[in-house]
């Protein structure tokens, strides 16, 4: 088995911000807090975080919000929780949540919540139990989780559980390994997990795992795809089930998709390298319990010491 390339990852990560007219800057334009997030947990993960300047990230976040107290995707652009959640956690990596009107923040995501329980993603009313995972996470990190109706959220979100134990993105919705992320951490955070059925929802979970590879994947007959290391493996961590998959062959899958020679980790083996998936390999290999990798908590998505610090004022 190979080795993580901890320092070349580093070096692309770095990199990616420098390069603003590469294809990926300018693609990623849009969603820059997501990627913010994205690179910086993943530094932060390497033991790099300080590879970066502090003060000039938090003065772009900042310049992110909107009077309405939620965060675009980058300078100029429409709030959305996706992007809020983002840059809360972004802030909160650097202890700096202290520079944020919480309250305004706080007020702006439960704003969002519908009568039924679910979140909008923004003012033109788009839903998704994505939108409830970030609602909820986002909160949880200001502990302005009393500004929304938690039970009618767990509510909607159980609403959208289907026959085969997973859950999708509106009720009826299929299955699928991110929205069960999604699912399955907002119910961890706000401490309902006893509405799983943690056997049948592992048992589709594991079988995700290819048996070639070694990769996970997120619904049925799907290649295996790097990110499915984060979103599904954390959510078998969470319901206690993670043993029902082989670790070795799922480590083997992610190092195989590192490219050694520039850094960065892709979805597949060869395939182009980006920042998106070279966080959720970094992360899913901190699930794995990586040798010199931070640990990551699974329901959050942020290293445990700055969940630790946020949450339980360690």
């Amino acid at each position: 088995m190979g080795e993580l390339a901890s320092q070349k990852h580093v070096q692309f990560i770095v990199s990616v911000e420098k390069k603003k007219d590469s294809f990926e800057s300018v693609v990623m334009e849009h969603i820059k807090m997501n990627g913010a997030y994205w690179g910086l947990t993943a530094l932060d993960l390497l033991g790099k975080l300080h590879a970066v300047d502090v003060e000039e990230v938090v003065s772009w976040v900042l310049q992110c919000q909107h009077d309405s107290g939620g965060f675009g995707g980058n300078i100029g652009h429409d709030p959305h929780v996706l992007h809020t959640l983002s840059a809360v956690q972004v802030l909160a990596l650097f202890d700096k949540l202290d520079v944020l009107d919480i309250e305004k923040v706080a007020s702006y995501v439960a704003r969002l919540q519908n009568e039924d329980g679910s979140f909008s993603g923004d003012m033109w009313g788009e839903i998704d139990t994505r939108f409830s995972y970030i609602a909820i996470s986002c909160l949880s990190l200001l502990h302005r989780l009393d500004k929304i109706n938690v039970e009618k959220a767990v509510n909607y979100i159980l609403s959208c559980k289907n026959h085969d134990g997973g859950f999708g993105c509106t009720p009826g919705a299929e299955s699928h390994a991110g929205q069960i992320f999604c699912c399955v951490g907002a119910l961890a955070l706000t401490g309902s997990l006893h509405h799983i059925d943690k056997d049948l929802l592992g048992w589709w979970l594991c079988e995700r795992q290819d048996n070639k590879t070694g990769g996970l994947n997120g619904r049925p007959e799907k290649l295996p795809d790097v990110c499915y290391s984060w979103w599904a493996l954390s959510s078998l961590i969470m319901i206690d089930r993670v043993h029902w998959i082989n670790k070795d062959k799922l480590i083997k899958f992610i190092l195989d998709c590192q490219d050694i020679e520039n850094g960065g980790i892709s979805d597949r083996p060869d395939d182009a390298v980006d920042v998106y998936h070279t966080y959720f390999g970094v992360a899913g290999l901190s699930l794995l319990e990586y040798p010199g990798l931070k640990a990551i908590d699974p329901a959050y998505a942020l290293p445990v010491d700055v969940v630790n610090r946020i949450i339980l004022g360690r």
